[in-house]
């Protein structure tokens, strides 16, 4: 299912203190630097940490080969951003408290639309994303955005099976491939297989199910020898971005970050000396 907040960072307000478009009590204010979201990578951007000082938000970029040396401080709610500005929130849940946190109604349609009016009336794509070595979601998205979600997920190979009038049939139908395939696969599932590649005949075989229209093989850059060993870092060489996970070298090691647990955490330019779990092929 479609998440918004791996994407876009919309201004969360509270719905009766808005004046004039400014949420009423929550000027932008000096603050620590802070990492307050993150963006993937889509046709139009590399994938970045989305980092506030001071109100202000700055992209950090995520390019594969940068030497990135930062160590986590406090965590604490990310508050919320409109457009480059960033109101700050000092609640000690992270990486959103109960005032911050959104939550995205369409993710939950199986066809009977839960908003008071529906509004979901352009083409939308079904899909089937393959993870490696063998896990196949079924998902929809708007059909203009396909190749972004699937990038998005970091998926390492997809089919766009069906296009619909509407998000309501594509749900409809999702709800019905749900029942043989799942349509979550959780970040640390993803991990586990991202040194793998996709089982091709089992891929293959899945397909000769339905009729594809078009069918994607991604290519993120990696290049692994064994899994990497999750952790929530952000010191070491960037071996590349796959989805939401951030892939880091250091020490002999490779770990794998979920750009999500990093939300909320306060940062400081400088060497962690925070001691790491360490893989094998580090001795």
């Amino acid at each position: 299912m479609e998440n918004s907040r791996s994407r876009v960072f919309p201004s969360i307000w509270f719905r009766d203190d808005v004046t004039n478009g400014t949420p009423l009590g929550t000027e932008p204010v000096a603050a620590s630097v802070q990492i307050v979201g993150y963006e993937t990578e889509s046709d139009e951007r590399h994938p970045a940490i989305l980092v506030a000082d001071a109100g202000t938000v700055d992209r950090e970029p995520l390019e594969t080969g940068r030497s990135l040396g930062y160590s986590l401080g406090e965590r604490r709610c990310a508050g919320t951003l409109d457009g480059t500005i960033h109101y700050d929130c000092q609640h000690e849940r992270a990486p959103y408290c109960d005032q911050h946190t959104s939550t995205w109604v369409c993710a939950r349609c199986t066809g009977t639309c839960l908003k008071d009016e529906m509004d979901c009336y352009d083409d939308h794509a079904i899909y089937l994303a393959a993870f490696a070595p063998a896990t196949f979601k079924v998902g929809v998205t708007r059909e203009w955005r396909l190749p972004t979600r699937l990038r998005e997920q970091g998926a390492d190979r997809a089919a766009h099976l069906r296009t619909v009038e509407n998000g309501r049939v594509a749900r409809e139908i999702e709800a019905q491939i749900a029942e043989e395939f799942t349509d979550r696969v959780r970040v640390p599932a993803k991990i586990s297989g991202i040194h793998r590649d996709v089982d091709v005949e089992r891929w293959r075989a899945t397909l000769a199910e339905f009729d594809p229209i078009e069918t994607f093989d991604f290519d993120y850059g990696l290049e692994l020898d064994a899994a990497p060993v999750p952790e929530t870092v952000l010191t070491g060489e960037i071996l590349g971005v796959q989805g939401r996970v951030l892939v880091l070298e250091r020490g002999g090691t490779t770990y794998a970050v979920d750009l999500r647990e990093l939300v909320g955490y306060e940062i400081r330019e400088e060497q962690s000396d925070r001691e790491l779990q360490s893989s094998l092929a580090a001795f």
